[in-house]
């Protein structure tokens, strides 16, 4: 029986589509029809997406004072936003939820002045540009990383977690084994299609210079871009260290549930998944996110002793390998780690997050569900 529709809006990224992904499941499982409005940068992930159907409303950022390019971007927002009108009053949905990204403003703005309940899921613990001017207008703020309690919009915001792909519940199931004695070490490293470029550098360099005994032992997973794969391919070789290579893995779940250590960048999908598997990792926020949004995701799990967090200014090769040396001599360090990221993480971040859709789209007061138990309780 379909219950309802329930729009989704997500700029058309990985980190914003997935969680809006994640939750289009579970309220498909619950009865209700799923639409789901982006750009065209989305098409790539639109084969999974659980939608009823996926709508293209024009949409477009500030990132020039020209201003010549300021006209055209609110001609465009305007346009957007003529449609996401058009768009709702066709759907009539009993709630829109926003993803981040400028995609979602159009039909955020659109659906508030209908009278649309809506609410906002910010992955980050810093809120992005999007969702930060479309806070005011919302009747909630679910939060991945964000600080219960406090600030501007404190009364509205709910920790509900990062909703999470079914490979990353299912890799949640094994347990951290750490390797000790000569057994083999296995080591991920990943950082995303831009972030990835300095661990390209850096990793093989800081396993050349670790003693033979410790290199002897490690089995490396490590993405890099296209461009620099056969480099560090051929660096791995070198050095005789058995090394998987490419610029993405369609497994990295699997992978790391078999990892004795990570060491990656620190979006908010990335620590979520890391804390919900409950794997120990080294994080190395993107210095160039904006807002710094990746140093606040990494102290949140680092508060917790699930990482340990390095500038990238500060990770010199010989810095590295003596992080690697340490890791991989002090197997208890890490299991205490694997088990503390564990506890940090939210597991049931999916269906804390649909009840709270649900209780907005029935207009239920946010104060009424705060005080319900998040977790294990729906609303």
């Amino acid at each position: 029986m379909n219950k309802g529709t329930i729009v989704l809006a997500a700029g058309g990224t990985g980190g914003h589509l997935f969680p809006a992904e994640a939750l289009g499941h579970e309220l498909r499982n619950r009865g209700y029809a799923v639409h789901l409005v982006t750009d065209s940068r989305a098409e790539r992930f639109a084969g999974k997406f659980p939608a009823d159907e996926i709508h293209i409303v024009p949409s477009a950022t500030f990132a020039s004072k020209n201003p010549v390019a300021m006209a055209r971007t609110a001609w465009t927002l305007w346009r957007g936003l003529r449609a996401a009108r058009k768009l709702m009053s066709r759907l009539r949905p009993l709630a829109v939820v926003g993803f981040g990204g400028y995609p979602t403003v159009p039909p955020l703005l659109a659906s508030t002045g209908l009278g649309i309940p809506t609410l906002i899921h910010e992955q980050n613990a810093v809120m992005g540009r999007a969702n930060k001017a479309l806070a005011k207008r919302v009747q909630a703020i679910a939060g991945g990383f964000l600080p219960e309690g406090r600030g501007e919009h404190a009364a509205k915001i709910v920790v509900t977690g990062n909703p999470v792909r079914p490979p990353v519940l299912d890799a949640a199931k094994i347990p951290y084994v750490a390797s000790r004695g000569e057994t083999p070490f296995r080591l991920v490293v990943f950082g995303g299609s831009q972030g990835a470029q300095f661990f390209s550098s850096a990793v093989p360099t800081a396993i050349s210079l670790l003693e033979p005994a410790l290199r002897e032992r490690l089995i490396v997973t490590q993405q890099a871009r296209k461009e620099d794969k056969d480099r560090v391919t051929s660096c791995f070789a070198k050095l005789n260290a058995p090394a998987d290579i490419a610029p993405f893995f369609t497994d990295m779940a699997d992978r790391l549930a078999e990892a004795h250590l990570v060491i990656c960048r620190s979006g908010a999908s990335t620590v979520s998944e890391l804390s919900v598997i409950g794997r120990p990792s080294i994080l190395v926020p993107y210095p160039y996110a904006l807002d710094h949004d990746q140093a606040a995701n990494a102290a949140a799990l680092v508060a917790e002793g699930g990482a340990q967090v390095v500038a990238q200014s500060d990770l010199s090769p010989e810095k590295l390998s003596a992080l690697l040396t340490s890791a991989m001599n002090e197997p208890d360090r890490l299991e205490t780690m694997a088990a503390d990221a564990k506890e940090a993480g939210k597991p049931r971040a999916t269906e804390d997050l649909a009840d709270l859709v649900i209780a907005i789209a029935e207009k239920r007061p946010i104060a009424e569900y705060k005080k319900k138990t998040i977790s294990g309780v729906q609303a």
